[in-house]
């Protein structure tokens, strides 16, 4: 893990770099936005060039999507013999050409630069020596900077657990770091169900029970373990999240519209529906309610009278050639009598 820590420490530097020669040198709103923004560079980096693999990940997600109809066919031909479903799956990804792996593959890529990035966060402490300090192509002035650099005065090196004593070290109001903490983190759990949120809006709901429940744990579970991890992840690492999911939620809008799901899919999902919220369509468009009131009333007494007028014609019609007509239910009989005296009277 040394090169990835190391490959970590440079872009950040890089973008430090590039930014101390843009914006002031001193503290502005008590930001140091060198290296806020050296973080932030940091994943647009990362999303750069992870940005023709999220576009394969979607492609095979509609790909997937596409073959379910047959993935449910093959499963109730096949049900109860697992060794051959396996079999005919993979048979069918070959024949596809679809490779259900690439779904997840921008996310473990992600992974290791997160982690990375949380080693150098951590990495940087006050009291480390000078060859520490100079680990992963770092200078002691720049390692020093880090340290110091702040997101509205709480260091970017802190975090909410963070005990008195180390904050003590970092010159730092115990206050301060846990209510910018205390923000970061609702907007990490909040943007990262909304990315969530708006792959199933657009999607629907899989009917599979299986890809179902996937779809349930990306949705509420990963915002769940950002609800409970987040509180001891340094700021920086915070930043870096909340950044990532800002890009995603505008590259999956960007993705989606090009893309959009098979057809075939739609038969095989149903509508999302948000919590006490009106259904949604595939489109994320609400569902069409019926029409009600003064509107539906004129309506159907429009189409009454439309009925009757036709009833009308259609009796004086059979008249005239002289058919019977059988009584409608509530009409008045109609006299034979007059009916025989016109018919005389006409001949």
């Amino acid at each position: 893990m040394g090169g990835i820590y190391w490959l970590i420490s440079q872009v950040m530097l890089f973008w430090h770099t590039v930014w101390d020669k843009v914006v002031p040198d001193h503290r502005t709103l008590g930001t140091n936005w060198q290296w806020v923004l050296a973080i932030v560079f940091l994943v647009i980096t990362v999303r750069v060039v992870l940005f023709p693999i999220f576009v394969k990940q979607i492609k095979s997600q509609r790909a997937m999507q596409a073959i379910q109809p047959k993935m449910k066919e093959l499963q109730e031909k096949h049900k109860g013999d697992r060794e051959t479903l396996q079999k005919e799956v993979m048979k069918l990804y070959q024949e596809e050409k679809v490779n259900p792996l690439m779904g997840c593959l921008p996310m473990f890529l992600q992974i290791p630069v997160f982690i990375g990035l949380l080693h150098v966060l951590r990495h940087l402490k006050p009291g480390t020596s000078n060859h520490q300090m100079e680990l992963y192509g770092w200078s002691i002035p720049e390692f020093m900077g880090a340290v110091d650099a702040r997101l509205f005065d709480a260091p970017i090196v802190a975090k909410f657990s963070s005990s008195a004593a180390d904050l003590a070290k970092i010159e730092a109001n115990s206050t301060t770091v846990k209510i910018v903490a205390a923000l970061l983190v609702a907007l990490m759990i909040t943007t990262t169900y909304l990315t969530q949120r708006q792959m199933i809006m657009k999607t629907g709901w899989n009917s599979d029970p299986q890809q179902r429940m996937i779809q349930k744990f990306m949705l509420y579970g990963i915002p769940f373990f950002t609800l409970t991890s987040g509180w001891y992840f340094p700021i920086g690492v915070i930043i870096y999240w909340v950044t990532n999911n800002a890009i995603t939620l505008g590259q999956q809008y960007w993705v989606l519209h090009k893309y959009p799901p098979p057809a075939s899919a739609t038969a095989n999902t149903t509508p999302y529906k948000s919590k006490g919220g009106p259904s949604l369509t595939k489109g994320g468009a609400p569902a069409a309610k019926p029409a009600g009131g003064l509107r539906s009333m004129l309506s159907k007494a429009k189409d009454e009278a439309a009925a009757q007028q036709a009833a009308a014609a259609a009796a004086k019609q059979a008249q005239a050639n002289g058919k019977a007509l059988a009584p409608k239910p509530g009409a008045k009989p109609i006299n034979p009598k007059k009916g025989g005296a016109a018919k005389r009277q006409s001949g």
